[in-house]
């Protein structure tokens, strides 16, 4: 799928703990060092370079399997800190702090096209270190052998060049992610200009969808839930073919898993992650919870039961029912107005992809798709809106059993049917993609027992 390679670093590895250990040095020797000295500037000599050899151990023992590229954002920041140490060298020579601060920038966007995978070439790191470490030792030279002030910047180079040792490249053929990705997907890179404008024009996600009506034949679909049942899964039902349905067409057509976010195309890839909205007793005043359900592209029907199942079952044993319900209960605790300004500040970080990990697994925001079922409360389908934040881009309301009386060849006949209503962010693909997405998924429910089989293959989303 990509050109570049993926640099990543265990921390089974010796490599990354002796770098942290470098890396941890290096601020506490600057720290003992320059506070000790008269008229020192704290920010400049202090408090930027340490927090950068920090943040790089941090990064790289931390995050180095997945994401050993942020360790850049530490290097750009240490030679930022070394370009304002050096800033009173302009008014004396400017010459040479200019050259000084070209080898700065050099360095800094030699290590960054390396760490992200551009540079096929990490051993370039190697030599890069080397130049780094004489320069340093000159300086050292032209403070008369003071090596004191140049130990941090020793130790932190020699914590990167410990971690070269440790550094390997991904061979397991699979995307790993880079810069402009996000936690809960990557971005879609290669999509038409018209498509990459489009969300700039059409920003919010309810001015971007599209309504779709459908009504799909269930008696296949019925025979299937009953000889599932007697096979010994309990509790199947049509909401399990129903999901089940739609992650095998995801599997065929992956860009229905993609997503906007920060007017930006991305796509969770293999992770299908869907949410619905359940209820513990189904009574007027039993509360609803929120459950979300990973699935995988090569997922059975069985599969799709016993994942959603557990999800439902945590939920209704769990005093708060659900994560989901734990946050929001958080939440509620804050101020009004201060809660206003979380939220604010919640989209702000989501439009940059900096929601952490855990706030996006309990989020009934962010996901692949919603479903929800009218047929367990005996009404028809809506049309339910989809969410201006978060990242979910489809929203699928089925509805009660309905009869319908029809002639057929000559003959009258009664069928069954559920409508279904979907509610489509037209900005992730076309009319023509969802087009195919709508008739394989029929088939699929007209046809129920190819579900029982994993498919033949998953098809990948474009690069």
């Amino acid at each position: 799928m990509e050109k570049s390679i993926h640099l990543y670093v265990s921390r089974k590895h010796f490599a990354p703990w002796l770098m942290a250990l470098c890396m941890a040095a290096s601020a506490a020797v600057r720290i003992a060092v320059f506070s000790s000295l008269e008229n020192v500037l704290l920010w400049r000599q202090i408090l930027l370079p340490a927090l950068a050899a920090v943040l790089y151990g941090l990064i790289a023992l931390l995050a180095g399997e997945e994401q050993f590229y942020k360790t850049a954002v530490a290097v750009w920041l240490s030679g930022l800190s070394y370009a304002l140490q050096l800033h009173g060298m302009m008014e004396t020579h400017p010459l040479l702090y200019g050259m000084v601060c070209t080898c700065i920038l050099f360095f800094c966007v030699t290590y960054s096209a390396i760490a992200g995978g551009q540079l096929r070439w990490p051993w370039l790191l190697l030599p890069l270190y080397l130049a780094a470490l004489a320069a340093v030792w000159y300086i050292g030279k032209l403070l008369q052998n003071d090596f004191r002030f140049i130990l941090p910047e020793l130790l932190m180079v020699l914590g990167m060049t410990v971690l070269l040792f440790g550094l390997k490249v991904h061979t397991d053929g699979r995307y790993h992610p880079t810069w402009g990705d996000r936690l809960d997907g990557r971005r879609v890179r290669s999509i038409p200009a018209l498509d990459q404008v489009s969300p700039y024009i059409m920003v919010n996600r309810n001015g971007a969808n599209n309504l779709f009506s459908e009504s799909a034949e269930i008696t296949e679909l019925e025979r299937y839930v009953r000889r599932k049942r007697k096979e010994g899964l309990t509790g199947f039902g049509m909401s399990h073919v129903i999901i089940a349905a739609y992650v095998r067409t995801v599997a065929k057509y992956p860009a229905l898993n993609r997503f906007i976010a920060g007017q930006k195309v991305y796509s969770h890839g293999e992770d299908i992650t869907l949410c619905m909205t359940v209820k513990k007793e189904m009574t007027a005043s039993s509360p609803d919870t929120v459950i979300k359900a990973h699935f995988s592209p090569w997922d059975t029907a069985e599969d799709v039961f016993r994942k959603f199942s557990a999800q439902v079952e945590e939920a209704k044993r769990t005093p708060l029912d659900s994560g989901v319900d734990n946050t929001a209960g958080i939440l509620t605790l804050i101020p009004g107005l201060v809660l206003k300004f979380v939220v604010w500040l919640l989209r702000v970080m989501d439009y940059f992809g900096l929601i952490p990990a855990f706030l996006l697994e309990v989020s009934p925001f962010h996901g692949s798709a919603y479903f929800t079922s009218m047929g367990s409360l005996g009404i028809k389908p809506v049309y339910h809106h989809l969410y201006d934040f978060g990242t979910i881009p489809v929203f699928c309301a089925f509805g009660r059993k309905r009869r319908a009386t029809e002639i057929v060849d000559g003959e009258i006949v009664q069928r069954k049917y559920v409508d279904l209503k979907f509610n489509l962010d037209e900005r992730i693909c076309d009319g023509y993609y969802y087009a195919g997405v709508i008739k394989h998924f029929l088939r699929l429910l007209a046809h129920p027992e190819v579900l029982d089989t994993p498919p033949a293959a998953v098809m990948e989303d474009i690069p």
